[in-house]
C-alpha cells in the first residue's frame, strides 16, 4: 500500500501543473505572427470613435489629426508582456503620437496592476467593444495587434502579433510623413 501511495505523489504534483484554471479566454487565444499590413492611403477606411473608461479610472477620447498606435492586449498573454517594454520606449521616442492600448479578455484588476507595475506611459481602454469598430478594416485578429491610424482618422496599418523595434518604427515614420 505504501509503494502505491509514493507511486500516486508524483501524479498529483504533474495534475497540479495542469492549465486546470486557465480562463476561456486563454484557451481561446490566437498568437499573432507579427505579420505587417499596410493600406494605401487612397484604399483607407475611418477608424472607429476611440473613448471611454481607463484601466486607471479616467475617461479618454482620441481625437483625430495626430497619428495613433493603438495596441490590443491582455495581461495573462505572453506575447503582449514581452512587447511592451517595445511600445512604452515608442510612446516616450514619439511624443507626437498618440498611443492608446485597449485591454481584451482580461480582468481590469489584473491588467491595472501590470500598468502600474510597469509605469506604462499611455491610457489603456477598458472596453474592449471599441473593437467591433475595426472589422471592415483591419480588425485585430490576434492578441496582441497593433493598429497605426492616419491623421485624417483612417486605418492605415496593422502588426498581427508583438511588435518590434523595427516593425513600429517603420510604420510610425512611414504613416506620420504622410
Amino acid at each position: 500500500m505504501k509503494k502505491i501511495a509514493l507511486a500516486l505523489i508524483p501524479l498529483f504534483l504533474l495534475a497540479g501543473c495542469s492549465n486546470g484554471g486557465a480562463s476561456k479566454a486563454q484557451e481561446s487565444f490566437i498568437s499573432g505572427s507579427g505579420a505587417v499590413t499596410f493600406i494605401k492611403s487612397s484604399d483607407r477606411i475611418p477608424a472607429p470613435k476611440i473613448s471611454g473608461m481607463t484601466l486607471l479610472g479616467t475617461n479618454y477620447t482620441f481625437t483625430v489629426g495626430k497619428v495613433a498606435v493603438v495596441n490590443v492586449w491582455a495581461s495573462w498573454c505572453s506575447p503582449c508582456r514581452a512587447e511592451e517594454p517595445t511600445l512604452s520606449a515608442a510612446a516616450r521616442m514619439y511624443p507626437e503620437v498618440e498611443f492608446i492600448g485597449i485591454l481584451t479578455r482580461d480582468n481590469p484588476v489584473n491588467a491595472e496592476a501590470f500598468v502600474r507595475k510597469r509605469e506604462v506611459p499611455y491610457p489603456t481602454l477598458i472596453d474592449d467593444a471599441i473593437l467591433i469598430g475595426f472589422r471592415k478594416s483591419l480588425p485585430a485578429n490576434a492578441i496582441p495587434s497593433t493598429v497605426l491610424i492616419d491623421k485624417k482618422g483612417n486605418v492605415a496599418a496593422r502588426i498581427s502579433g508583438a511588435v518590434t523595434v523595427a516593425s513600429l518604427s517603420e510604420l510610425i515614420e512611414k504613416v506620420s510623413a504622410e
